[in-house]
Order: C-alpha cells, then sequence, then structure tokens
C-alpha cells in the first residue's frame, strides 16, 4: 500500500484533526465466543466490519496475542468509505485447556490508530 492512499490528518499535521473526516470501524461484534471445543481442534471466525468513516480505512497489520491465534485481513486493499471487510481468525486449541481469552491488534490509519478484537473459548481437555 503506498503511502498517498492514507490520509490521516491527525498524523500528517500533528495536531488534533476533525475526526469525522477520518476512517472509522464499525463492527459487528468485537469479542468472538469459540464455545467449548475439544483440546486440538482449530476452530475459526470471521469479524465483520464497515468503514463508517469519510476516507479510506487502511489495515496495515494484524498480530494475535499469540502464535495460536491467527488473523488473515485485507492487507493491500483499501476500504473505502461506506464499504465493508472482515478479518477471519484461527484459534488452535493444541496444548490450552481451560478458559482462553486472545486478543488480535489491528494497526490502522483511524484516529485510535490500532483496534482491538477478542477471542475466547474454554477448551476441554482431551481424555
Amino acid at each position: 500500500i503506498t503511502t498517498d492512499l492514507i490520509n490521516n490528518p491527525n498524523t500528517a499535521s500533528g495536531s488534533e484533526a476533525d475526526k469525522d473526516e477520518q476512517p472509522f470501524f464499525e463492527f459487528a461484534d468485537e469479542v468472538i465466543d469459540f464455545g467449548t471445543i475439544t483440546q486440538g481442534e482449530i476452530v475459526s471466525k470471521t469479524f465483520k466490519f464497515r468503514n463508517v468513516g469519510k476516507t479510506n480505512l487502511i489495515i496495515s497489520s494484524a498480530q494475535g496475542s499469540c502464535g495460536c491465534t491467527v488473523p488473515d485481513y485485507p492487507k493491500d486493499t483499501p476500504i473505502k468509505p461506506g464499504e465493508g471487510g472482515s478479518i477471519n481468525v484461527k484459534f488452535d486449541s493444541s496444548n490450552r485447556p481451560g478458559l482462553q481469552r486472545k486478543a488480535v491488534t489491528l494497526i490502522t490509519n483511524t484516529a485510535k490508530g490500532k483496534q482491538i478484537l477478542n477471542i475466547k473459548s474454554i477448551v476441554i481437555p482431551k481424555s
């Protein structure tokens, strides 16, 4: 993604700009519950969002809080105002019994600069 696609008045000018002019996430859910799963299962679900701001939304990176949580996101595609996108998150429950809470951190060109999504699950050990 080239820098000319990123339009964030806060970072461009170094001063507080009109946040209404910037890209902004609207998520259907910011927490996804995988429910009860058996240890060793690999499960995935999708976070759906829309850009409800007035400029292109860019996700420059997405990182899970551990290697067991892997996000897939729109890497080279700006999300235009009014358009939607999705972030698919896989969770590998191997060697992770009990209650699990993991985070996915998105680095973006929004006013906040990042967005945190959460997943949770109860992992039952194999018998």
